[in-house]
């Protein structure tokens, strides 16, 4: 119902998602997506190509006096540093690239497989997310994301609202929610970078205001935590995704992982339909559908592949042992990465949303979603 895909090169013309399924009656504005592409491009140990490019999205077509259609919608994303005709092609694959698998499965140049895996693919992504977050909105349905831990130093995760949270990764230039850790991080960065070396960390989203039963246990590949895991490790660079606990959950027992039931009737009207949790141990999700309680996912981000202090690698043309080539890149890009999951994860909710109340327009979504919620506190 709710998808998307996207087409474009890292230094081709543009970049392009074309969003479809998406509901009719939607107020856009596209501030709030030029916002997410602005936070993309931040974080502390970005390299030179995010002083190039100011990203901006376009909104090509369904869109009418900023509301939607219903129809189609595409979002397009200029490239400044347009020189992809004039580049040369490498002949050195990078160890942790596609380079060399990709040229081998294509019978073809690295470029042509560069050019595509890289991350900036992921502009138009988290526009496509910052789309469905408005959406979102118009339900009370509210997503966060921030970085946890960053070159092996964990963040504190405090315990506040959304809003407090919001404003404490807001003040941090790493986009964590404990901004006394920053110069110690960005001091980390900084030395990484001086040695030619690159690092990773763990990002997590949030997501708040979740009504009951978005995704279903009826068939595997509709499971919403599967369906999350799959978004989520399709993002370049993810080599992990936890909900809830986690790994974690495998270390402890039973009673002391499932989340006991109880019941407040003051808070039957709202979106938890009065079921309330002590703890929150399995992430909003059981059985792969929402309960009531807010979606908690982790991502593990590998450090950058592209290094100035090369690995060894093997040139293609003489099949001699020599190092892996750089291509201009960031020495960290955690911070990036929390604003992808985030806006990735809000695509598929949205995506689950839809599916259970209709995507026609937001007006019969609305109605079906208060039906829903008066028919499952009478049940």
């Amino acid at each position: 119902m709710l998808r998307y895909s996207t087409a474009g090169e890292s230094h081709g013309k543009a970049l392009l998602a074309l969003v479809d399924g998406f509901p009719a009656g939607v107020t856009i504005d596209s501030q709030i997506i030029d916002a997410e592409l602005r936070r993309r491009q931040g974080g502390y140990g970005r390299g030179g190509r995010q002083r190039i490019e100011t990203d901006t999205v376009d909104i090509l077509s369904g869109i009418w006096k900023q509301t939607s259609l219903g129809s189609p919608i595409a979002l397009q994303v200029i490239n400044k540093d347009y020189k992809l005709e004039r580049l040369e092609d490498l002949t050195r694959p990078r160890p942790g690239h596609g380079d060399l698998t990709g040229a081998i499965k294509y019978l073809g140049p690295i470029r042509g497989i560069l050019e595509r895996a890289s991350a900036r693919e992921t502009t138009v992504r988290v526009a496509a997310g910052a789309l469905a977050r408005q959406l979102l909105r118009e339900f009370g349905i509210e997503v966060l994301g921030y970085v946890v831990e960053l070159g092996g130093i964990a963040c504190e995760v405090p315990d506040a609202t959304l809003d407090e949270k919001r404003r404490l990764r807001d003040a941090s230039d790493i986009y964590s929610l404990d901004p006394a850790r920053d110069p110690e991080i960005k001091k980390l960065i900084d030395e990484t970078g001086k040695a030619g070396d690159t690092l990773g960390g763990v990002v997590e989203t949030v997501v708040e205001g979740l009504p009951f039963g978005l995704g279903t246990h009826a068939q595997w590949d509709l499971k919403l935590d599967g369906r999350i895991a799959q978004a989520v490790m399709a993002v370049q660079a993810i080599k992990g995704v936890e909900i809830g606990l986690g790994f974690e959950a495998a270390r402890r027992r039973g009673s002391q992982v499932h989340d006991p039931i109880h019941f407040d009737a003051t808070k039957r009207e709202t979106h938890t339909l009065g079921f309330e949790r002590p703890s929150n141990n399995a992430g909003g999700l059981e059985a792969g559908m929402t309960n009531g309680q807010p979606l908690v996912v982790r991502a593990a981000k590998k450090p950058i592949s592209t290094l100035r202090k090369s690995l060894d690698s093997v040139n293609l043309t003489t099949l001699e042992p020599e190092a892996a080539q750089y291509e201009r890149s960031d020495v960290c890009a955690v911070s990036a990465a929390s604003v992808i999951v985030e806006n990735v994860i809000a695509f598929e909710v949205a995506r689950a949303l839809v599916e259970k109340f209709g995507n026609d327009s937001l007006v019969e979504m609305k109605a079906r979603y208060d039906l829903f919620q008066k028919m499952a506190r009478e049940r």
